[in-house]
């Protein structure tokens, strides 16, 4: 009898576990050999070459904000563009057809709307954008229909929506202080939670959807967020200390459901990263996925709690 058979010699079907773990999508699969060529990381990275790619785009964010800021909005569609594409291809894995192109125009249109119209403008074109996958979706017949527009809708929300809050934080007179604030506090989650649950983690936080990520390392998140966010607020934008440590907790939260989302998202399609563009993250979206979930948390905070300097 084959050894992967359920039932027994009786013929009963014997109970199976109700989670069979899945290779965790930060390493190799089990049992796969080791590249030689690529040493990673305790927390299965290619340290040096995340390093190396995250300064680089950081330096890139910045110049975009303080030497000509509307270049910002060049940076996000850019990034957004690369990240369609990379869930496309992803989507791909399961038979879903993502209509990429109605999706790519209609996600421009709202981070563009984002930059000269605000919030009306970002609604208006996500319902245009909505209704024109809805008409351009339909010469391709029923087959797939509804799996093809509902991924549309997820991906305009996922990735343009979301992203079009980072750049409503751009738009005032102190708005590259803003985003600056926004991302040095969201990279600040990743650092914390990455070297503290390197050297301390202990007890996993969801073993079934990242092995990797600890309380601890969530821990160490909370605390060096908080005074990322009090460094920021209070000496880049003059807020109260108070509101940094908010932005700051709230973020380390926000980032990390980013992130456990994500790794659900390629769990279930069955790959390991969204793509390979970036060297020791794997794809845009691999570096996105806390700044998107945090994006809207940080605007509200600061838009509330911060007067435009």
């Amino acid at each position: 009898m084959n050894g992967s058979d359920p039932r027994d010699a009786a013929g009963q079907e014997q109970p199976q576990p109700d989670y069979t773990p899945s290779p965790d999508p930060a390493g190799p699969a089990p049992g796969a050999p080791a590249d030689p060529a690529v040493r990673p990381s305790r927390a299965g990275r290619d340290l040096p070459a995340a390093i190396a790619v995250g300064l680089g785009l950081g330096a890139l964010v910045l110049v975009s904000l303080f030497v000509v800021r509307a270049a910002f909005l060049g940076v996000v569609v850019a990034f957004a563009l690369v990240g369609i594409r990379e869930l496309s291809g992803a989507l791909a894995t399961n038979g879903t057809r993502l209509p990429a192109i109605p999706v790519a125009l209609g996600g421009v249109a709202m981070l563009v709307g984002a930059w000269t119209g605000g919030a009306e403008l970002i609604v208006v074109a996500m319902g245009v954008t909505m209704l024109g996958v809805l008409v351009l979706r339909l010469p391709a017949g029923a087959h797939g229909y509804v799996r093809d527009v509902t991924a549309a809708m997820f991906v305009l929300a996922y990735l343009p929506l979301l992203g079009s809050f980072a750049v409503l934080m751009a738009v005032p007179a102190d708005g590259a202080l803003r985003v600056v604030a926004f991302v040095v506090t969201t990279i600040t989650s990743d650092i914390g939670g990455y070297a503290v649950g390197v050297l301390a983690g202990r007890h996993p936080m969801a073993p079934r959807v990242s092995p990797r990520k600890s309380w601890e390392g969530f821990a160490g998140s909370v605390v060096t967020c908080a005074i990322a966010g009090w460094l920021t607020v209070s000496y880049g934008l003059g807020g109260a200390a108070w509101v940094g440590v908010l932005l700051g907790v709230l973020t380390a939260g926000t980032a990390t459901i980013g992130d456990l989302s994500e790794s659900l998202i390629k769990r279930d399609l069955g790959i390991k990263d969204m793509g390979s563009l970036l060297p020791g993250h794997g794809g845009m979206m691999d570096r996105l996925d806390s700044l998107l979930f945090v994006a809207p948390v940080a605007w509200l905070v600061l838009d509330v709690f911060v007067p435009v300097g």
